[in-house]
């Protein structure tokens, strides 16, 4: 079973994004922010983290380009899902070391292939 880290401040987004995975055989783990989403990163080791973008603290560009430069961290693949939709939100999230970019509200058909595909790279 794959373990994904869900880095999202919104409760009603952590639930939604976990129970989409959960009924796809996924093992979920949730983080508040950016922070916390580095300490479970290192702590876990999760297959795929799902990074929102808008959270307090740390915010999900600066988390991405922390675990994308930990040598510790830098092998898991991070898809960000966030309600951010412009072009040059989605090419500055790649640019911090994301494989992927969901914009919300995501479909679980849509995470789920999201997910499987950031497993193979």
């Amino acid at each position: 079973m794959s373990l994904v880290l869900i880095a999202d401040d919104s409760p009603t987004d952590q639930h939604i994004l976990s129970r989409a995975l959960e009924k796809h055989g996924f093992e979920t783990l949730v983080a508040r922010d950016g922070e916390e989403a580095i300490r479970l990163a290192e702590q876990r080791s999760p297959d795929v983290i799902l990074m929102d973008i808008v959270m307090p603290g740390m915010n999900g560009y600066q988390a991405t380009r922390h675990l994308a430069h930990n040598p510790s961290t830098a092998g898991i693949p991070i898809v960000i899902v966030s309600t951010k939709t412009q072009e040059a939100d989605r090419v500055w999230g790649l640019r911090q070391g994301a494989v992927s970019y969901l914009t919300k509200p995501v479909s679980d058909d849509e995470l789920v292939a999201a997910v499987r595909d950031a497993l193979k790279t």
